[in-house]
């Protein structure tokens, strides 16, 4: 194990202060900065399995999981070889191939909701165009996502936004026109009153409600009971569409997702992580009626020249099917669950007031007695003793999500030994805050 007294970043020093003066922070994505952490992002050589080496060798277990598509493990060996086989066929087609018919039908088999499915390049970019797709077929505007939800980055989702803008406690994005916004109506996640009250203030506006239906971008976050149906059955009555953004759920917390597991089927879906098997996709589906309105079979149009590449459709195929095997989930339950409740329990023998929990290999934990139901619950969280936590458990070689507002991800490739190194380390931080 990586200790305080061994824990050497000269190297990684060295790359990110250059990195500073080539890209905005240093970053190619803004979480990745350490900012609401604070001292020195370590900067990535390798990974495999669970785990990650740096620049400078220290060996980490990891918790990101490059933010959840590492689901089977980094660097899967099936995966591998699947990519090198379709790397000698090439690595970009801008044109139908067989690959892209296999992968969907993987997607549509598993998912509930879709009949029909587009593949894109990122989450971002399927949020993006299910907004427009939602705004074209109900013929209305207005849209009401959930206060410290994240969508991705296109104008219309950056209000009371999560992820990295909740991370850097930043306010609504300069640059983004209040036009853009005006249709953007929001309201508290769990709370199916304030849904109910702007649908009543806005009535033939909303084209529909689009939610994480398992919020991991202000944290951890899962639905109160009632809550995914009560969405559903508001929608129906006011003849809105339901989206469900499975950009992080998708595959992670069930085969089928979010709407398999809570047994609540939206109109529309959007895919990520996951289905990529770590290289850069996102996919977007639902009703046959609704998706048959994107070009060319319809008017709304929505293209990418990447979309459907090769190697990403490889890869989501090849862990979609490891996916498969039996008692995959299962598995990722109990380690999960064991880790969960381990930090959870350390956290209180140690004195802290700590809220939190996990489904399947998604999981978080708030320095915060909670409940935590929303994003202003969470945002009453100790945020200082976070990343205090937060680097004391890196330099134990502990890698975690460089923000309290940023769910963690288990793999199939951690083990038990993995699980009790982590909550050994836990013990040593806590101990000391």
């Amino acid at each position: 194990m990586v200790t305080t007294t061994s824990f050497n970043t000269t190297k990684s020093e060295e790359i990110f202060a250059a990195a500073q003066k080539l890209m905005p922070g240093g970053v190619s994505s803004p979480v990745r900065a350490f900012k609401s952490v604070g001292g020195q992002p370590i900067v990535f050589d390798r990974v495999q399995g669970a785990y990650i080496w740096d620049v400078d060798d220290n060996k980490y277990i990891d918790y990101v999981g490059t933010w959840g598509p590492a689901i089977c493990g980094h660097a899967h060996p099936d995966v591998i070889q699947a990519l090198h086989q379709a790397l000698e066929k090439g690595t970009s087609f801008g044109a139908p191939s067989a690959l892209e018919n296999i992968l969907a039908e993987m997607v549509i088999e598993a998912v509930p909701s879709i009949e029909i499915v587009r593949f894109v390049n990122s989450g971002t970019e399927a949020c993006m165009s299910v907004l427009r797709l939602m705004r074209a077929f109900i013929g209305r505007d207005k849209i009401i996502k959930f206060e410290g939800c994240y969508h991705g980055h296109a104008d219309m989702f950056l209000v009371k936004a999560g992820s990295g803008v909740a991370t850097l406690g930043l306010p609504d994005s300069p640059g983004v026109p209040k036009s853009a916004t005006n249709n953007t109506l929001t309201a508290p996640y769990n709370d199916l009153e304030a849904v109910k009250a702007l649908f009543s203030e806005n009535p033939d506006q909303i084209a529909g409600v689009i939610l994480e239906p398992v919020v991991g971008n202000s944290g951890f976050i899962p639905p109160d009971a009632g809550f995914l149906e009560g969405l559903r059955e508001i929608t129906h009555e006011y003849g809105a569409l339901l989206v469900f953004d499975e950009v992080m759920t998708g595959f992670r917390i069930a085969y089928g997702g979010a709407q398999e597991r809570f047994g609540v089927t939206p109109d529309l879906t959007t895919l990520g992580k996951v289905i990529g098997g770590g290289l850069p996709v996102g996919a977007y589906g639902g009703r046959g009626d609704i998706m048959s309105l994107v070009a060319p079979a319809g008017p709304m149009y929505q293209a990418g020249t990447l979309s459907g590449n090769p190697l990403a459709m490889t890869a989501g195929m090849k862990t979609l099917e490891l996916l498969q095997k039996s008692g995959t989930y299962e598995q990722l339950d109990r380690i999960t669950k064991k880790l969960t409740e381990g930090l959870l329990n350390i956290a209180k023998e140690t004195g802290h007031e700590v809220y939190g929990g996990q489904i399947s290999g998604m999981f978080g934990m708030f320095f915060t007695a909670g409940p935590v139901h929303n994003y202003d619950d969470a945002k009453k969280s100790d945020l200082n003793k976070f990343a205090r936590f937060h680097r004391g458990m890196l330099e134990r070689g502990i890698y975690l999500a460089p923000s309290q507002f940023e769910a963690g991800f288990t793999s199939l490739a951690h083990t038990e030994e993995d699980i009790d190194q982590t909550i050994a380390a836990a013990k040593e931080v806590l101990s000391s805050l």
